[in-house]
């Protein structure tokens, strides 16, 4: 098995822990403050089951936690603390802690929770591996559209090279795994695959979390760390949102791009770098560069292959595939039973705009594998606002969504009418006030229609106009009573 790591400025509580892990003939490694752990995570290390204090002078335990689970979920993190407050343990469960114990603690009852962190971490080990092939099958990219298979076919052509490759498509569309797929499917598919959102890193700190830096190059750099670069060392590296990089460091990543060489911050030292870059973007890059804010000749470095990704809107038919895909997959990270969407939900949920494309489709299945009711969903049961931002929904849809609607407040109708008027004022609509104006009348006509039972002169008194009304409306839209 791997080591047990210690984490505590505590000397005596480090000496306690390791001798009691000597006499169980149990491997393990001490450190006295997080950024070492860290350190050591980044040169592919990695413990089978990780003790850490809450508070030392060099670090945070919970912030540590939260780094520890986000980037090796399958660790084990015990958090110890002579603290006993509620925020400590409330904190710690809610950043994914394995278990909670405070000092003085019990050494045999803390050998016996280490032993079971140690079983719990053997265990998702072995999950792992056993499958892998399953996992390989929810991250592959699902698609049957032509569009779609125009990706593939690319993806198809590039699995023997290690050219440069940028990205396009709008949020949501899957860049990310896209860029895994190639890794993937590229002579580079036994090396890392590692991957850095640069919008999402703030400026200061980019250039650092990119090329590393030596210990000293600023305050609080108290030891040397490698940067994505090297961490990517014979692998790929995913830029994601390249377009936001600023300026100034774009000028470093040129030069990496260019002879394969950059230095950490502080360094002296020329490092090689043998990666393979791909880049993705969701903005227009020759507007940036037109702007003045992108650089054009790394313009030209990263745009070696273009691979725009379709938004959902130009791969409807791929929406009742990926709709299924996702509510098996939500509800195996639930732990429930799948629940099966009716054929009219599958009908109405691919009238949706879906500007947040594929992610917005799974955040929705998401939210269906939590809160409908049913095992089999109907179009009834569908959030309010993805129903009222829809367009073109199927006849026979309108009366299950106002029975939806009728249950929601006035102020989430009034959201779903802005957020339809906002999409089609984006897409270049020139009559949106007519066009939301019919979508209105319509399904109040509809609803009254339903509600009398199709009593027309009833519909009429109860939404307060004349029966001449009520009449040219409904042959103006085509509603059969």
């Amino acid at each position: 098995m791997k080591p047990v790591w210690i984490v505590d400025d505590d000397q005596s509580i480090r000496w306690v822990l390791e001798k009691a892990l000597q006499r169980e003939n149990m491997p393990y490694r001490s450190f006295t403050n997080p950024q070492d752990v860290l350190d050591a995570f980044d040169n592919k290390e990695e413990p089978q089951v990780l003790i850490s204090d809450i508070r030392m002078p060099r670090g945070n335990g919970i912030d540590l936690l939260q780094q520890v689970k986000a980037e090796h979920p399958h660790v084990p993190v015990i958090i110890m603390t002579a603290y006993s407050d509620l925020d400590s343990a409330v904190s710690s469960f809610q950043g994914g802690a394995f278990e909670y114990i405070t000092k003085p603690f019990d050494i045999a009852k803390s050998i016996e929770l280490i032993r079971r962190a140690v079983d719990e971490s053997l265990r998702l080990q072995n999950q792992t591996q056993e499958g892998a092939v399953r996992m390989q099958e929810t991250t592959e990219i699902l698609g049957q559209a032509p569009a779609m298979q125009d990706v593939f076919r690319v993806i198809g052509r590039l699995s023997q090279s290690n050219v440069t490759v940028l990205i396009t498509g709008e949020s949501g569309t899957g860049k990310e795994l896209v860029a895994r797929a190639l890794h993937k499917h590229s002579p580079r598919a036994g090396g890392p695959f590692i991957a850095l959102n640069t919008a999402a890193i703030p400026k200061d700190l980019l250039e650092s979390e990119l090329f590393g830096h030596e210990r000293g190059a600023f305050t609080g750099a108290q030891t040397m760390r490698r940067g994505r670069f090297e961490q990517a060392e014979g692998g790929t590296l995913f830029l994601d949102e390249i377009g936001d990089m600023p300026f100034d460091l774009q000028t470093r990543l040129l030069r990496v791009l260019s002879d394969g060489h950059f230095y950490r911050v502080g360094g002296h030292d020329s490092l090689k770098s043998n990666v393979r870059v791909i880049a993705a973007t969701h903005q227009n890059l020759e507007a940036r560069v037109a702007e003045g804010l992108f650089r054009e000749d790394l313009f030209h470095r990263l745009n070696v292959i273009r691979l725009r990704l379709p938004s959902l809107r130009e791969r409807k038919e791929d929406i009742p595939l990926l709709a299924r895909h996702f509510m098996q997959t939500s509800a195996k990270s639930l732990s429930m039973e799948p629940k099966r969407l009716s054929d009219d939900a599958l009908l109405a949920i691919a009238q949706l705009p879906f500007p947040g494309n594929v992610r917005q489709l799974e955040n929705l299945c998401h939210w269906l594998t939590v809160m409908a009711p049913a095992q089999v969903i109907g179009a009834q049961d569908l959030p309010p606002d993805a129903i009222e931002i829809g367009a073109d929904l199927p006849e026979g849809v309108a009366t299950e969504i106002l029975a939806k609607i009728k249950t929601s407040s006035p102020a989430d109708w009034e959201s779903g009418l802005a957020l339809l008027a906002k999409q089609l004022l984006q897409d270049g609509s020139r009559d949106v006030f007519n066009i939301l104006e019919t979508k209105f009348e319509k399904a109040v006509l509809t609803a009254a229609l339903e509600v009398t039972r199709g009593r027309r002169v009833e519909a009429a008194e109860r939404l307060g106009i004349g029966r001449n009304t009520i009449t040219r409306k409904l042959q103006e839209l085509g509603i059969d009573t």
